[in-house]
C-alpha cells in the first residue's frame, strides 16, 4: 500500500489537478485540499495549477453559495449549472459537460470526493479521456446497492487511479475487490482535517444557539436527507414519528435539505412531525457548533455521523446499515433503521453513552499527505497507469510522513 508522504516529490514538476465539487459535503472537503494545493506549491516552488469545477448539483444559497463564502474556498473556474432530474439524466448531463471541459484543460489529474452523482460523473469523463483519476474517501462500503451512492463509490473506485481510503476497513474493502495495493493509500480523513482547521471559527458563530433558544446539551440535532429514507413515504413517517417522540421531551432541531421538505409535504407527512422544529440548512460553522453542543445526534448522513464523532458526541443512524462501521464497533453509533419505537429506544441509549475511544480518522493532515501523494507522480502523458506512457511512479525514497 502507498504510504503517505514516503515517496519522493518531485521539484519543479508542473502539475495541473482538476478539483470536480457538486454537493455540500464535497465543498467541505474540498476546502483543505485546496489550502493544501496552495501551500505545498509556494513551498516547493512547483508549479502548481488547480482548476476547480462545480456542477451545480447543490446550488442554493444555503447549500452551495454559504459553503464556498465561509471555508474560503475560490470562486470556480467552471459552473455547469447541472441539478434536479432522475440519477441517470444529472450523471449524464455530467458526463457531457465535464468531458468538454477536460478536453479543453488536459489535466494531469482529476481528483473526485466522496459517492455522489457528480463524483461518478467526474471519475467516467476523466477515465474515458485516459486522465488519471484520484478518488478522496474511497472504499467506503455499506453493501447495500440499493443506495445511489452504494453505486457511485464502487464505479468510481473501480476506475481511478489512486485511491485515498480515510480507513484500514475502506483498504480492506478495496483489496478484497481486487485493486492493486500499490494504488491504495491511507492518509486519514479530510474531514478530520476540517473540524480541527475550522473548530475555533464555529465557535465564534456561538448565537446560533441564542437564536434558535437552545441550551448547550440540551437538545437532539436531526438530519433527514438520504433517497433511501426520502423516497420511501413509509420509512419518511417512521423515522418523523421517532423524532416527534422524542421532541415531546427533549427539543430536537432539525434544518432540513430540501428533498426532506418536498417530500414530507408531497406524502402529507407534515402532521408526524409533532413539536419537531424545521429549519432551513445552515451554514458550516453554524452546523458545527450546532452539532457539538447537541446532546445527541440523529441523522441519515455519512458526514455528519463522523462530525458528530469528532466532537464526541452520542450518534444515532436511521438507516439499516452504515458505511463507517468502526463508529458501530466501537459504541458511538447505533444503527435503528426506521421503526419510530427503536429510534427512541436509540435515543435513550445513546443519551445515557459515553463515548471514549481513540481517534480513528488519522491525525488532521490528510490533505497535505494527499497532495503530497499526488505530486510523488510524474505525469506524463494523460494515459493511465501501467500504460505505455502513462503515470509512473517517481523513484523511491524515504522521507518523513507528513
Amino acid at each position: 500500500m502507498l504510504a503517505p508522504g514516503t515517496l519522493h516529490c518531485l521539484r519543479g514538476t508542473d502539475l495541473k489537478i482538476a478539483t470536480v465539487v457538486g454537493a455540500r459535503p464535497q465543498f467541505i472537503k474540498a476546502c483543505v485540499v485546496s489550502r493544501a494545493i496552495d501551500r505545498l506549491g509556494r513551498q516547493d516552488g512547483r508549479s502548481i495549477t488547480e482548476l476547480l469545477i462545480h456542477t451545480g448539483q447543490h446550488f442554493d444559497v444555503n447549500m452551495s453559495d454559504v459553503f464556498f463564502e465561509q471555508l474560503g474556498l475560490r470562486e470556480p473556474d467552471h459552473h455547469l449549472g447541472i441539478c434536479g432530474g432522475g440519477h441517470g439524466a444529472m450523471t449524464g448531463r455530467m458526463l457531457g459537460a465535464l468531458e468538454e471541459v477536460l478536453l479543453e484543460a488536459q489535466p494531469d489529474w482529476v481528483v473526485v470526493f466522496g459517492d455522489t452523482n457528480s463524483t461518478l460523473a467526474g471519475a467516467l469523463a476523466a477515465a474515458k479521456l485516459q486522465i488519471p483519476v484520484a478518488h478522496i474517501e474511497a472504499g467506503l462500503r455499506s453493501h447495500n446497492r440499493s443506495m445511489p451512492e452504494e453505486i457511485n463509490r464502487v464505479v468510481t473506485d473501480h476506475v481511478s487511479d489512486l485511491l485515498f481510503a480515510p480507513t484500514a476497513t475502506a483498504v480492506a474493502n478495496l483489496v478484497k475487490e481486487g485493486i492493486p495495493s500499490d494504488r491504495i493509500s491511507q492518509p486519514g480523513d479530510v474531514m478530520y482535517d476540517v473540524v480541527l482547521r475550522f473548530r475555533d471559527n464555529a465557535g465564534a458563530a456561538g448565537d446560533v444557539l441564542r437564536r434558535f433558544e437552545l441550551d448547550e446539551r440540551g437538545y437532539v440535532l436531526a438530519t433527514v436527507h438520504r433517497a433511501q429514507n426520502t423516497d420511501d413515504p413509509a420509512r419518511l413517517r417512521g423515522i418523523f414519528e421517532g423524532l416527534a417522540a422524542i421532541s415531546r421531551s427533549q427539543p430536537v432541531l432539525c434544518p432540513l435539505h430540501p428533498r426532506t421538505r418536498q417530500a414530507l409535504a408531497r406524502n402529507g407527512l407534515l402532521d408526524a412531525i409533532g413539536q419537531v422544529r424545521l429549519i432551513e440548512p445552515v451554514g458550516y460553522f453554524e452546523m458545527m457548533e450546532l452539532e457539538r453542543n447537541a446532546a445527541v445526534i440523529i441523522t441519515d448522513s455519512g458526514g455528519v455521523q463522523k462530525e458528530a464523532f469528532f466532537h464526541r458526541v452520542p450518534c444515532v443512524t436511521v438507516r439499516d446499515e452504515t458505511e463507517w462501521v468502526e463508529l458501530v464497533e466501537v459504541g458511538a453509533n447505533r444503527l435503528v433503521g426506521a421503526d419510530p419505537q427503536a429510534i427512541v429506544r436509540g435515543f435513550e441509549q445513546a443519551s445515557a453513552s459515553r463515548i471514549d475511544a481513540p481517534d480513528l480518522y488519522g491525525k488532521g493532515n490528510a490533505a497535505e499527505a494527499i497532495v503530497r501523494t499526488l505530486l510523488s507522480w510524474r505525469a506524463g502523458s494523460n494515459a493511465r497507469p501501467g500504460l505505455s506512457g502513462g503515470l509512473q511512479p517517481a523513484t523511491a525514497q524515504s522521507t518523513p510522513a507528513s
